[in-house]
């Protein structure tokens, strides 16, 4: 009798063993890769825009790149967009560079509500096909855009 209720206590602790409830552990997600590039200096009254909605990455014909983006102004007034390249200590292991889309913001408060402003330019700084695809920065948000295969 003894034997049996030692062998019912013991199956009834391996069964309890492998319950784990809710106590799994859930992976965390790895953390966002840390940028290498620092922000290149902006002339006065220059600042990111408010938000990128779109963009696009095309070769030039002489060699570089051209760069359009879609986005949003803090305000009616902004004027000269824009991009400025960051600066890097070396090439980015993956080819992806960041520029920021910066524009001119008005002289004087024109009014809180975010306004449509394109941006499109030539970046002719790497020829040697180095740029795999660009992230364009602003204020709220950031968007990768890959150069297209060819």
């Amino acid at each position: 009798m003894r034997s049996l209720i030692m062998a019912v206590g013991l199956a009834a602790c391996l069964g309890l063993a492998g319950c784990g409830g809710a106590e799994e552990e859930v992976a965390a997600p790895p953390p966002p890769r840390k940028s290498m590039a620092r922000v290149a200096p902006m002339y006065a009254g220059q600042e990111q825009i408010l938000s990128v909605q779109s963009g696009s990455v095309t070769p030039s014909q002489a060699g570089g790149v051209v760069l359009k983006a879609s986005g949003m102004s803090a305000g009616p007034g902004w004027a000269d967009p824009a991009f400025l390249p960051r600066i890097y200590p070396a090439t980015p292991a993956d080819g992806i560079y960041e520029v920021d889309v910066i524009a001119t913001k008005p002289a004087t408060a024109a009014g809180e509500t975010p306004t449509a402003i394109e941006a499109e330019g030539a970046w002719n700084r790497y020829t040697d096909g180095r740029v795999k695809g660009v992230k364009f920065m602003t204020k709220t948000n950031e968007l990768t855009v890959m150069l297209p295969p060819g």
